[in-house]
C-alpha cells in the first residue's frame, strides 16, 4: 500500500485552501490527485490585507469542520509534524516570514506570488538553499489545459503574448495579485533571462513590455474589463498559436499533479531562475507605471 505523504498548510484565508484539500484528501473528487492528504494547518492570516483578514475565518472553519484538518498554534509544531507544506498565505508580503520557519529541508510550495519584492524573493531563495529545502513557487495557469499544450513541449518561442484579467486593489501591490497569472503564462513559454521592461497603463488595461537578453521580446497584458480570460499567443518558427485557459479541469488540479509530483521527489519542474524573473518583472513592472513608462532594468538573481 501506498505511503501518503502528509501534507501542512499555512495559510487559510483563500479558496485555494479548500478546493486543494478536496482534490487531495477525497477519492471520490473528480479530480483528486493521490499520494497526499492535508492533515494539518496553520490558519495565519495578514492585518494589512482585507482578502486575508476577512476570510481566514471562515476557510479555517471549514478545514476543520469539513475536512478535519488538524489546526496548529504555530508554524514550527505543524512542519514537525508533516512530511511537506503548502504556504498558502493570501498575502505574498508574510511569505518570507512564514518560509523561515519552514525551511527545515522538507518540500515547500509556494502559492502565487512567490514574493513581492526582489529582495525578498532573493532571501526565501538563498534561505531554501542554505536549509536544502526544496521549493517550488508559480501560478496554476502555467498548467492550465489550452495553455500548458498550445506548443508542444521543447518548441523555441520567438515571442509570446500572455492576458487575463488583472484587477488592482487598494492595499495589495499592483500587479503581483492577479497580474502574476499572466506574467506566469509569459515565462512558461519564453523562460527566463528578461532585462528591460517597460509598463503603459490604461484605466482598463496594463500593457508590460519584457525585452529578453537575447533580442526576444514578450508581451503581458492585464485587463480590467468585464468578460476577461486568461490566454496566450505564441508565436515560433512554424507560426503562431493562440491558447486559451480551459476551465476543466481546473487549473489548480492540473498544478497539483506537478506539486505532488514535486513533493514526492524534492525536485521542481521550474528554474527558480524562472520564478525569480516572474517576479523581477513585476517590480520593473510597476516602477515603469511609477515613473510613467520609463524603460526599467529588472533585477538580476
Amino acid at each position: 500500500m501506498e505511503t501518503l505523504i502528509r501534507i501542512g498548510m499555512v495559510g487559510l484565508d483563500t479558496s485555494h485552501c479548500p478546493a486543494f484539500t478536496g482534490i487531495l484528501n477525497d477519492p471520490d473528487n473528480a479530480y483528486h490527485v493521490p499520494g497526499g492528504r492535508v492533515v494539518g494547518a496553520y490558519p495565519g492570516g495578514s492585518e494589512l490585507f482585507s482578502l486575508s483578514r476577512d476570510r481566514v475565518d471562515g476557510f479555517t472553519r471549514q478545514m476543520s469542520d469539513e475536512f478535519g484538518v488538524a489546526l496548529y498554534d504555530s508554524i514550527s509544531a505543524l512542519v514537525q509534524d508533516v512530511d511537506a507544506i503548502l504556504l498558502e498565505s493570501a498575502d505574498g508580503r508574510q511569505h518570507l516570514a512564514q518560509f523561515k520557519e519552514l525551511a527545515v529541508g522538507k518540500p515547500v510550495f509556494v502559492d502565487k506570488p512567490l514574493a513581492t519584492t526582489t529582495r525578498e524573493a532573493g532571501q526565501i531563495i538563498e534561505l531554501a538553499r542554505d536549509t536544502a529545502t526544496p521549493l517550488m513557487s508559480c501560478s496554476s495557469l502555467r498548467y492550465a489545459k489550452g495553455i500548458a499544450d498550445v506548443v508542444e513541449p521543447g518548441t523555441e518561442v520567438i515571442s509570446c503574448e500572455a492576458f487575463g484579467p488583472a484587477v488592482l486593489l487598494e492595499d495589495f501591490p499592483g500587479l503581483f495579485w492577479y497580474g502574476i497569472h499572466s506574467a506566469e503564462m509569459l515565462f512558461a513559454k519564453m523562460g527566463s533571462g528578461c532585462d528591460r521592461v517597460r509598463c503603459i497603463e490604461h484605466p482598463v488595461t496594463d500593457i508590460v513590455l519584457g525585452e529578453w537578453e537575447d533580442g526576444r521580446t514578450g508581451v503581458m497584458r492585464g485587463t480590467r474589463f468585464e468578460g476577461g480570460t486568461f490566454g496566450c499567443v505564441v508565436h515560433t518558427g512554424a507560426g503562431a498559436a493562440c491558447g486559451i485557459a480551459a476551465s476543466t479541469p481546473p487549473y489548480y488540479a492540473m498544478m497539483l499533479e506537478k506539486v505532488m509530483a514535486f513533493f514526492q521527489s524534492g525536485i521542481s519542474p521550474i528554474d527558480i531562475r524562472e520564478t525569480w524573473d516572474i517576479i523581477a518583472f513585476l517590480e520593473a513592472a510597476e516602477a515603469s507605471k511609477a515613473q510613467q513608462g520609463a524603460v526599467v532594468t529588472t533585477a538580476r538573481l
